[in-house]
C-alpha cells in the first residue's frame, strides 16, 4: 500500500521531529508500532518504509537522514525528511521509493 497523497485531509498532525511535522491516523500518538507519516512538503510514511536506502543515494541536495525507529516491524531505521525545506522537486525519490512511502509535492513547498 502507498502513501496516502491526501493524508493532510486523511491524518492529524501530531506533533514534531526535527523541523518536520508528524502526522497520524485519528491523531493517535506515534508508537513503535505505527510511526507515521514524517514531513509535509516531502512526506516519507514511517509505517511502510523499508529502509533500503535508495531515496538517501539519489537525493541531490540531501533531504533525507537515517533515524533509528527500535521496534517497527518493517525496520528499526527510517529514511527521515529532515532537511525537506532544501527539497528541488526532482521526485527521484518518489520514483526510486520500492514500496511508495514517498510522496513529494511542490504544492506544499513551505508548509513544513
Amino acid at each position: 500500500m502507498a502513501i496516502d497523497p491526501e493524508f493532510e485531509e486523511t491524518y492529524t498532525e501530531t506533533e514534531r521531529h526535527e523541523e518536520h511535522r508528524i502526522w497520524t491516523p485519528d491523531g493517535e500518538e506515534p508508537s513503535e508500532e505505527m510511526q507515521g507519516i514524517h514531513g509535509t512538503h516531502v512526506a516519507v510514511d514511517f509505517d511502510i518504509c523499508i529502509a533500503d536506502g535508495a531515496c538517501l543515494e539519489d537525493c541531490p541536495v540531501d533531504v533525507f537522514e537515517w533515524v533509528d525507529t527500535p521496534g517497527h516491524p518493517e525496520s528499526e531505521i527510517k529514511a527521515d525528511p529532515t532537511y525537506e525545506d532544501q527539497c528541488i522537486d526532482c521526485m527521484l525519490c518518489v520514483d526510486v521509493c520500492p514500496v511508495d512511502a514517498i510522496d513529494v509535492d511542490p504544492s506544499r513547498a513551505g508548509r513544513i
